[in-house]
């Protein structure tokens, strides 16, 4: 078991290093060694996310450290006093159960238009959820990290765009119907608004995914994808395109 965490440990540290170069100083990779050790996190799976020199965990990451603990069960309650549909204001509490005869631990969670995204409007409901089922998992294995899903402002990423190259982007199972932005429009978006090579792009997020082609990554891993080239974006757009570059196939020549 040591010897399987102490891989687990490298593997995220080196993964850490090339996701955020030049960010991560000692101390950083010092909490993210206690994180891996003490919670098992995986950072190719997307469990955790470096953001404006912090450590966050993701909705994913915690929900595999429920079934790695065998939590019992979750209940989720829609807390009707304080909800009103009409505003788009939405309060869930939920608590989790470690074993079976535990009281449970409790983790409430809002949203409302002024603490989601623009970009997100209409989804209040499920942001509300998942921040209370957050919570309640934070609490139940005393993690002193927030949640990324409860900061306003990576709650959500652009609805919907056409770029000329999106084609080139995967058509796959991670989008959806429900209201929710399909993750195929948003990297679209980010791509047509920071003019960026989507050949690179996907090549990129199917390297940080951890999988061979970006179809076979999970939603997860792909928002975590999405909030990190966002983010980079933002931050240093050269820093970035570097990085893009790197994905380049080398030109073969010909005598």
């Amino acid at each position: 078991m040591k010897k399987d965490m102490a891989r687990l440990t490298g593997r995220n540290v080196r993964l850490a290093q090339k996701q955020w170069s030049g960010e991560l100083g000692h101390q950083q990779l010092q909490v993210l060694k206690i994180l891996t050790e003490d919670y098992g996190f995986v950072v190719a799976l997307g469990d955790l996310l470096f953001l404006d020199g912090k450590w966050y965990v993701t909705h994913a990451g915690l929900l595999r450290l429920a079934q790695r603990r065998q939590c019992v069960g979750i209940k989720v309650q829609q807390v009707r006093e304080f909800c009103d549909p009409t505003a788009g204001r939405w309060v869930f509490k939920a608590t989790l159960h470690k074993h079976a005869r535990s009281e449970g631990f409790v983790g409430f969670g809002d949203a409302d238009p002024s603490n989601v995204s623009s970009a997100m409007r209409g989804a209040e409901l499920r942001i509300a959820e998942t921040r209370a089922v957050n919570r309640a998992l934070r609490k139940a294995y005393g993690i002193g990290l927030c949640s990324v899903e409860e900061l306003g402002t990576l709650s959500s990423l652009p609805k919907s765009s056409t770029h000329p190259s999106a084609s080139t982007l995967p058509h796959s199972s991670n989008g959806s119907g429900n209201g929710q932005p399909r993750l195929r429009d948003q990297l679209c978006l980010l791509i047509r608004q920071y003019n960026l090579d989507p050949t690179l792009v996907k090549a990129y997020a199917a390297d940080f995914c951890g999988t061979k082609t970006l179809s076979e990554a999970s939603r997860d891993s792909i928002e975590s994808f999405i909030a990190l080239l966002t983010r980079s974006a933002k931050q240093n757009r050269e820093s970035l395109v570097c990085k893009l570059n790197s994905y380049a196939q080398p030109q073969e020549v010909h005598s």
